[in-house]
């Protein structure tokens, strides 16, 4: 945890002493001494926020097992969420439509070797070795194409609802919802973040579960990069907050500024769209806040659904793609 809240990261990869490890699903990434090419690390895996969070939120209020839990190794966490269970290196020479094509089917970042040994080779590999890597993520593409979308321009101006891009399926969580709680329910669907909406008085929510959250009042966003600042003492008391409790707690905290020089309270601010927003303008707000999905509401304020940093990939690749056939 506390790499992640140094590096302002919600995911590292997990590495490990070549031959006593399996990588995740099968891989061989290895990282190999650049002048004798001895291997020195295997990466195993990815382990993210969530994984560390839905591995903690097991232990409820019990101190002890809270205790234990945050003192296990990293080994033991990894898996928790799907997204750990794969990792995937993008070779140097890949195109930016093939890193977009992987990219679109809700991987959210890869491994790219800085000096590939693997010769003639483009695209996706489970086989690797690199005296070091770097990291691509879903993000990078979204910033790399706010400087320069001259290509992209018709699409860049066009709507969501004209691209198709709002999913309709929303899965929130209520006002009532406790922390611990609301983790579990992220886990079990594997979401990184969730919307919270009001009660409805008239229907009896069940705290403890998703709901839908098509055409409920939008007021917060709980998402598991708001809890990578907290440390040991204080991870004791928010696990029996409500999810709204503890994001107007966040507010407080210097450790979720967007910026070392922007004003915490800029990290609360809702991130929503029409479906009559530009596509531009949905990515600047995702690039801005650093988001990694809008809240897509009505003019009321009522949740119509939402767009990730996928969705926003895939409807991209897809304009590449037609202004090629052209």
């Amino acid at each position: 945890m506390n790499t992640l809240v140094a590096n302002r990261v919600v995911a590292v990869p997990v590495a490990a002493p070549p031959g006593q490890w399996i990588g995740a699903g099968g891989s061989m990434i290895m990282e190999s001494d650049k002048q004798t090419g001895v291997a020195r690390k295997h990466y195993i895996g990815m382990v993210t926020m969530l994984d560390i969070l839905a591995h903690i939120a097991a232990a409820d209020d019990q101190d002890e097992k809270l205790g234990a839990k945050m003192s296990a190794p990293v080994s033991a966490v990894i898996g928790h969420c799907l997204e750990g269970l794969s990792l995937w290196t993008l070779n140097p020479s890949t195109s930016i439509m093939d890193c977009m094509e992987v990219l679109s089917k809700g991987i959210h970042r890869a491994l790219v070797p800085v000096d590939s040994h693997m010769a003639n080779v483009a695209g996706v590999e489970l086989v690797e070795s690199a005296s070091s890597y770097k990291m691509l993520t879903q993000m990078d593409l979204l910033k790399f194409f706010m400087k320069d979308h001259s290509e992209l321009q018709r699409t860049m101006a066009r709507t969501l609802a004209e691209l198709g891009a709002v999913n309709e399926n929303v899965y929130a969580i209520t006002g009532r919802t406790r922390v611990i709680d609301a983790i579990k329910c992220m886990k079990a669907a594997l979401l990184n973040a969730v919307p919270i909406v009001v009660a409805c008085n008239s229907i009896e929510d069940d705290s403890k579960q998703l709901i839908n959250g098509k055409g409920r009042k939008l007021i917060g966003t709980f998402s598991s990069t708001d809890l990578r600042g907290w440390h040991f003492a204080t991870l004791q008391t928010w696990l029996p907050l409500t999810a709204l409790e503890f994001t107007e707690t966040v507010v407080s905290s210097p450790l979720h500024a967007v910026s070392p020089d922007s004003p915490t309270t800029e990290s609360r601010e809702l991130v929503t769209a029409t479906a009559g927003s530009s596509l531009l303008e949905v990515i600047q707000k995702a690039v801005t806040k650093h988001v990694h999905r809008v809240w897509v509401v009505d003019s009321e304020g009522l949740l119509t659904g939402v767009v990730s940093l996928t969705d926003i990939v895939k409807a991209l690749r897809v304009s590449l793609l037609g202004n090629e056939a052209v």
